[in-house]
C-alpha cells in the first residue's frame, strides 16, 4: 500500500446513520468485504460504535457503524443515541440509510434531521433496493431530491453487495487527501476481546426472542492465548432479572449450553483458532438504568 501523501490517496472518516433495522450493519460489512458488526433481523442490535478499515492502493476509509437513531426511553437509549451524534459530527462523510422496501418514515425524516444537524457532508443511501421493484424505487428517489434536498442518492442492495463500485467512488469524490492513518494490515483498532462479546450477543439475539435479549449485556472477564492448545475465554451474559436469567440457562442447562456452542464456533471462525468458552449469567438489576451500572458496562 502507498503510504505516502500525495493527491490521488484518500483517507477519511464514513460514519454510518439511520433508524433501527435499515441494515447499516450489513451494508457495513459489505463495504468492508468482511464481518466487522454483528447482524441480525432484530432492531436496536449494535450498540457500540465500530470501527471498520477499508484498505487498498488509493485509500484507506475508516468506517463507522452506529446504533440506531431512535426516540431514547431508558438511560441505555439515551447513551446509544448519543454515541451515534457524537460519531456523525466527527466523520468526514455521513451516510444516511434509509430502506428501500418501507419508503420514507417519520423516524427516517427524524434520522435526517439529526444529520443535517451534524455538519457533516451527506450522501443519502437506499438500501435492501433487492426487495423493490425499479417502479417502486423511482418515487422515493423524487422525494428524497424534491422534498428532502438531497443531491447524492444512491442505491443499494448492502446483502447482494450491489452498488457498492458506485458508492465507493462517490464516497472517494468526497473524502479528503491524506496518508493512511492506521496500519494497512488491520481491519479495526477494537480488541479481539470485543469481537468475542459482541459475537455472544449476536448469538442471544438470534436465540431469544421478546425482550431478553434487549435487557442483557456481555462481558468478558478472562481471555487468555494458549498456542498450540485453545484459548481459554470467559464471559459474563449480564441480565436484569431472575426469570431472564432462568431463559437465557433454559431447563437443564440446555439454552446456555446451545448458546456457548454457537457462540464459540463462530468465535473460532473470526478468530481463526480454536478456543474454550465458558459462559455464565448474572443478575444485575436495572442496569439498562442505572448509570453507574451503565459506565461499568462501558456504555456511559
Amino acid at each position: 500500500m502507498n503510504m505516502t501523501v500525495n493527491d490521488c490517496f484518500k483517507t477519511g472518516y464514513i460514519a454510518f446513520a439511520g433508524r433501527p433495522n435499515v441494515g447499516k450493519s450489513t451494508l457495513f460489512n459489505s463495504l468492508l468485504n468482511q464481518k466487522a458488526a454483528i447482524v441480525t433481523h432484530k432492531p436496536q442490535t449494535t450498540r457500540n460504535r465500530v470501527l471498520g478499515i477499508l484498505n487498498s492502493e488509493t485509500c484507506q476509509i475508516i468506517c463507522l457503524d452506529t446504533p440506531g437513531l431512535i426516540d431514547p426511553e431508558t438511560l441505555l437509549q439515551q447513551s446509544l443515541v448519543k454515541t451515534a451524534r457524537s460519531t456523525m459530527t466527527e466523520a468526514d462523510l455521513l451516510y444516511v440509510i434509509i430502506s428501500a422496501d418501507s419508503g420514507i418514515t417519520p423516524e427516517d425524516e427524524q434520522a435526517f434531521a439529526l444529520a443535517r444537524e451534524s455538519g457533516t457532508p451527506l450522501i443519502c443511501i437506499i438500501n435492501k433496493t433487492d426487495l423493490v421493484t425499479k417502479q417502486d424505487l423511482l418515487p422515493v428517489i423524487r422525494d428524497l431530491h424534491a422534498m428532502h434536498g438531497f443531491e447524492t442518492i444512491i442505491p443499494v442492495s448492502a446483502l447482494k453487495k450491489q452498488g457498492m463500485d458506485e458508492l465507493l467512488a462517490a464516497s472517494l469524490d468526497r473524502l479528503p487527501a491524506g496518508p493512511a492513518l492506521y496500519p494497512p494490515d488491520i481491519i479495526s483498532d477494537e480488541p479481539e476481546r470485543f469481537f468475542v462479546a459482541e459475537i455472544i450477543r449476536e448469538q442471544i439475539f438470534l436465540q431469544f426472542g421478546a425482550e431478553v435479549p434487549y435487557a442483557t449485556a456481555v462481558v468478558i472477564s478472562g481471555f487468555t492465548e494458549r498456542p498450540g492448545r485453545k484459548d481459554v475465554i470467559s464471559a459474563s451474559v449480564i441480565v436484569e432479572r431472575p426469570s431472564q436469567k432462568g431463559i437465557i440457562i433454559g431447563k437443564g442447562g440446555q439454552a446456555v449450553k446451545k448458546l456457548g456452542q454457537s457462540a464459540r464456533h463462530e468465535i473460532e471462525k473470526f478468530l481463526g483458532r480454536p478456543v474454550f468458552l465458558d459462559l455464565h449469567v448474572q443478575v444485575r438489576k436495572g442496569w439498562r438504568k442505572d448509570p453507574a451500572r451503565l459506565k461499568e458496562l462501558g456504555y456511559s
